[in-house]
């Protein structure tokens, strides 16, 4: 039975996984506490970076002497395998650890297989602890090995009756400089920023991460299926951040850095561009997350398509009455096919509320 000690122990461990997000792709976030033989805290760490150590040699090294004979918590079943670094799971067995505790299981064919190498050592294992909490803060590393693409958090700020825009299309600023702060946040956490030509075309948006020191500046998107939307001197070219233009495959591109462009199909059912394969010269190029951050039509084609796998709303105290919605058409057309969602949480940015929500159980099946 877990104590709660356990139960502190691995809820740091996660807390240390989280701040990996943004700077560990195309790895997972991983976190680790060992604690030492008599329980007390000997040593922490987290997965920083691809290529650098991983969580359990940070914690290991923290902890030193004290490993021998304690127990390590870690968020992901340790590593079996030799890459860039070597298998933590040996890394544990040398380090003298009597008992190893993880949250989840590792999907990666490559790696797993960590825990049966501990067993076989005469280590203590245990699977299971705080699972749901330790999926949640590497859900985009799960999807990508799950189901072979990133994971899409879409994001929007509306007026509370739901308008991005009023209806002389003025949108600067419907949230709060406090809301706008926190989606700096969520682009530091993502590998690639999204967004459509009508958003390109409207707002010209810059799309880097400000105001967060150390932040790695994610791969900036514009889906823009007949090149017209993003012209010469538009600030996604401004080389600050990498950035590719997405375009159908017979778009006259050539006004664009041939480097940035991103030549793709076109979409079997619609007028823009074939999403699955969006998604998968993303993956390819090690993007692991996706900040989806608009506008309404590019949207509605992820939803329409199954691929949002959590939405972000900021929603000011403000009414509009008129102007484009957060969401176009995405395929429903009755109350009875909505795309339900759970609410996992709800927070006061500022004069905003942030909601938070994920597809509901029958979704996720698809």
């Amino acid at each position: 039975m877990d104590t709660a000690a356990d139960i502190t122990a691995m809820r740091r461990a996660i807390a240390l996984a989280a701040r990996g997000l943004g700077s560990t792709s195309p790895n997972p976030v991983v976190g680790c506490v060992v604690l030492d033989a008599e329980g007390q805290p000997a040593g922490e760490g987290f997965h920083q970076r691809a290529g650098g150590p991983h969580a359990e040699i940070h914690a290991l090294r923290a902890a030193g002497d004290r490993a021998r004979g304690g127990t390590a918590y870690v968020t992901l079943e340790p590593c079996n395998h030799t890459g860039r670094t070597g298998p933590c799971a040996q890394a544990l067995i040398e380090a003298g650890v009597a008992r190893v505790v993880h949250a989840v299981g590792d999907p990666n064919p490559q790696a797993t297989g960590g825990a049966d190498t501990l067993r076989a050592a005469g280590i203590t294992v245990e699977r299971g602890l705080l699972a749901d909490e330790a999926e949640a803060v590497n859900a985009a590393w799960l999807t990508s090995v799950r189901r072979g693409r990133p994971y899409i958090v879409w994001k929007y700020a509306a007026s509370l009756d739901g308008r991005v825009a009023a209806a002389d299309t003025t949108s600067r600023w419907i949230t709060s400089a406090e809301s706008r702060a926190d989606v700096h946040r969520l682009r530091a956490e993502a590998d690639a920023v999204v967004v459509g030509s009508g958003t390109a075309r409207a707002d010209d948006p810059q799309l880097g991460v400000r105001g967060i020191d150390g932040a790695v500046q994610p791969l900036r998107v514009v889906v823009d299926t007949a090149a017209t939307a993003v012209r010469p001197g538009a600030r996604v070219l401004d080389g600050s951040a990498p950035t590719l233009i997405a375009v159908a495959q017979d778009a006259d591109a050539g006004h664009l850095p041939e480097e940035a462009v991103l030549r793709l199909p076109r979409s079997g059912g619609g007028p823009g561009l074939d999403l699955p394969a969006l998604l998968a010269a993303l993956h390819e190029r090690g993007v692991r997350s996706v900040l989806l951050e608009g506008g309404p039509t590019l949207a509605g084609a992820f939803v329409a398509a199954g691929l949002v796998d959590k939405v972000v709303g900021y929603l000011a105290p403000v009414l509009l009455g008129a102007g484009p919605a957060a969401l176009a058409d995405a395929g429903i057309p009755t109350l009875a096919e909505a795309l339900r969602l759970d609410v996992t949480e709800t927070v006061r940015i500022g004069p905003d509320l942030r909601i938070t929500a994920v597809p509901g159980p029958a979704r996720k099946e698809n």
